[in-house]
């Protein structure tokens, strides 16, 4: 009788061993989960944040170019609209001379 229950004691300790270790194992493997979790989670932000920095980028270079061409076009619609020549320009030259001379 007694060597059935030292069997029955040492089976129970041998159970609770066995589901500490089980415990110990499911607590690493949640653990690194986590970790794994966290260093995709900070990789996609990283990913994310450096596609926004580029499209931004992008727009930029894209918005800077539109404004460059409006101010070409702009430019040329001026030239062409105004087109002083050279004597008119000599009058407007004397014009000016003779308002800001005269007293």
């Amino acid at each position: 009788m007694r060597d059935v229950i030292q069997r029955i004691v040492a089976a129970e300790t041998e159970a609770k061993q066995a589901v500490e270790a089980a415990k110990a194992e499911a607590d690493r493997i949640i653990s690194e989960a986590r970790k794994k979790a966290q260093d995709i989670t900070a990789r996609a932000h990283n990913d994310a944040a450096a596609e926004a920095d580029r499209i931004i980028a992008e727009a930029a270079a894209e918005a800077e170019k539109e404004k460059e061409e409006r101010l070409s076009r702009a430019a040329a619609r001026i030239e062409r609209e105004v087109g002083i020549d050279e004597a008119r320009r000599k009058r407007l030259v004397e014009g000016i001379v003779r308002c800001v001379c005269t007293p």
